[in-house]
């Protein structure tokens, strides 16, 4: 990465950081950009630079949560996509601790935009992830398990609620918990006495 790339991250980084703490204090329509430029410590004209408006802002740090949260997991979606399609039916299981681990990691580490995601789910487009996961990871599993159209995304929305819950209370709980044990709850709700059986 050359200086140019290096200063533009950096500036970037800080326009995240800077409406994160924002979010945190009020709702998004009620923030500036002067007031973003003033906790990031850059100009008016360097905001212009980067971005169109404050939703531009926002879009960017949405992506790029996903994209770090994602990197946690060394895979690429089309491997992943090809496994559901192909893999053996015990790999197609995505509660588990392979991949909640990484998750709930990076959650910890993220806490306070995950906080701040939490508290203002329609602004960060939470129901156009939902979709995307349904449609690209959740369908072609239900696919291999024959389970009916008609219920699948209820069933989707039950994990993916309850996971949500979960994650809720430990970020209320600024994380305390060790993940160990966050997982083992999620395991126990997903499969009660799996792991006596297990």
């Amino acid at each position: 990465m050359n200086r140019a790339e290096s200063k533009y991250f950096r500036t970037a980084a800080r326009m995240d950081e800077a409406l994160i703490e924002c979010l945190e204090k009020k709702d998004f329509e009620y923030i500036t950009v002067k007031e973003l430029c003033e906790k990031a410590g850059v100009n008016r004209s360097t905001f212009y630079l980067h971005y169109e408006n404050i939703a531009d802002l926002l879009g960017e740090c949405i992506e790029y949560t996903n994209r770090k949260c994602f990197e946690r997991y060394d895979t690429d979606l089309a491997d992943v996509e090809s496994r559901l399609r192909t893999g053996q039916p015990e790999e197609l299981i995505l509660l588990s601790p392979q991949y909640l681990w990484p998750y709930l990691e990076f959650v910890r580490e993220n806490r306070r935009l995950y906080r701040v995601v939490l508290s203002h789910q329609a602004l960060f487009r939470t129901q156009g992830t939902f979709s995307r996961l349904f449609d690209r990871v959740f369908s072609p599993i239900m696919d291999r398990f024959h389970y009916p159209e008609g219920e699948r995304t209820y069933i989707v929305r039950f994990y993916l609620g309850g996971l949500t819950s979960v994650v809720c209370h430990w970020l209320e709980r600024d994380c305390a918990d060790p993940i160990e044990q966050i997982i083992g709850i999620c395991m126990r709700c997903i499969m009660p006495g799996g792991e006596e059986n297990g």
